[in-house]
Order: structure tokens, then sequence, then C-alpha cells
């Protein structure tokens, strides 16, 4: 089960992210998630909304630098060791994560780490084979 995000890039300067949120609202796109890593002159900002398709076109209208691409979601227990536990079953495995981020709990209680993995099918086997519970959606 994949999770679908937005990428978008995005110039370092006062401003820039506001205006994307903007964009978005004006469209009545709503961020369930988001995550900026960034250096001096630009970042790289990823999230999920509700309308990620929409998202991108009324981003790339708005002169941003857009994608989508597919991360493998889980859900885990919020308690010390539930993210050790995967990344555990991710060396077994010999699979590398390229980058991860989690946000808030589920209304049980749990995390949502969401995991962009070089090989996205062998993850999902072996995730599966482990137990872990695997989500299509934020």
């Amino acid at each position: 089960m994949l999770v679908n995000q937005i990428s978008v890039f995005i110039e370092n300067k006062p401003g820039r992210v506001g205006q994307l949120t903007d964009v978005l609202a004006k469209n009545n796109i709503n961020l369930l998630n988001l995550s900026i890593a960034d250096t001096k002159d630009y970042g790289v900002l990823r999230a999920v909304t509700d309308a990620n398709e929409k998202a991108v076109k009324v981003l790339k209208e708005s002169g941003f630098t857009v994608s989508m691409n597919d991360l493998i979601g889980v859900e885990v227990e919020d308690k010390p060791g539930a993210l050790g536990s995967i990344l555990n079953v991710f060396d077994k495995a010999n699979l590398s994560i390229e980058y991860l981020y989690s946000f808030s709990r589920t209304s049980e209680g749990n995390a949502v780490i969401l995991f962009r993995v070089e090989n996205v099918e062998l993850a999902l086997k072996v995730l599966k084979q482990s137990g872990i519970k695997l989500i299509s959606a934020v």
C-alpha cells in the first residue's frame, strides 16, 4: 500500500512557503502533513494533501516546480522502539531509506511514518511478512 505525496522545489526566501500555502488555501486544498528539507538557497517541501492531483495543477499554474511520488505508509504503536522495529526489518532485507517523516497520532493513538525507499516492492513484501500495518491514506 502506498501513500501519494507532492514534492515542491522551493526557493529559500522569505514568504515563499506562505505563497504556496495561500495557493492551496485559495483552491480549498488541505495540507494533511508537511516536511521541508532545505539548504541555503532552496528546499524541498514534501506534503500529503486531501487533493494531490489538484494541488500539483494549481501549484504549477502558480509557478512552482512540483511532482508527485509514492511513499510507503506504516502505522505503528506510539511507543519507544516502534520505529526501530521497522528499521530492523529494512536492515535485514538490505533496504536503504532515502528519507522518512512521521506525523500526528491516529485516533487509536498510533504514529504514522512515511518512507521513501530504493526498492518499493521488496520493502512492501518484507513489511507485510513482518506483520507491520501498511496504510494507503493519511
